[in-house]
């Protein structure tokens, strides 16, 4: 479960009208409360699309240099990436296979539906998710830091359960 105030929520639907027509993204910054199995949102970083001008209508691109400055960013706040928010101009706030395929499962996602160019809805990618895996970062690179993070969030969650 997420929890996420008015305050976030509108950050969110800014972000994807500003952005209108392409799609925008960011990090969606908070606690872990594996215990309980909740994940609260203290505040959103908006990050840049960087996907070519042509495709930034039905894609976004983050970088892992942008997912490494906002999990600095965020460390410095002692607080955790908990998920990732992002826009579907002229399409409903539901998953894409590309969506699902790209999903980190220590996560919540949330999707903003913007149609001509206001946010007509938010939704979250769902619960029956949880636990499956669809990213496997590599030991090269800035991908090296992210499988060190993830390794170390699924070590909390797990010691957090027996």
């Amino acid at each position: 479960m997420i929890r996420i105030d008015e305050k976030n929520i509108e950050a969110i639907s800014a972000h994807a009208e500003q952005d209108y027509p392409h799609e925008c993204g960011g990090m969606l910054i908070g606690h872990f409360d594996f215990q309980n199995g909740i994940k609260t949102v203290v505040e959103t970083f908006a990050l840049e699309n960087s996907r070519e001008e042509e495709a930034r209508h039905n894609r976004v691109l983050i970088l892992p240099k942008d997912v490494l400055r906002a999990e600095k960013y965020a460390r410095e706040r002692k607080l955790d990436v908990i998920g990732y928010y992002h826009s579907h101009p002229e399409s409903p706030a539901v998953p894409s296979q590309y969506d699902l395929d790209h999903a980190l499962p220590v996560w919540s996602y949330v999707i903003a539906s913007v149609i001509e160019g206001k946010v007509a809805d938010m939704d979250c990618l769902p619960d029956s998710l949880k636990g499956r895996t669809y990213f496997h970062p590599q030991d090269v690179g800035e991908e090296a830091e992210l499988k060190r993070r993830l390794e170390e969030i699924r070590k909390k969650r797990s010691d957090k359960e027996k």
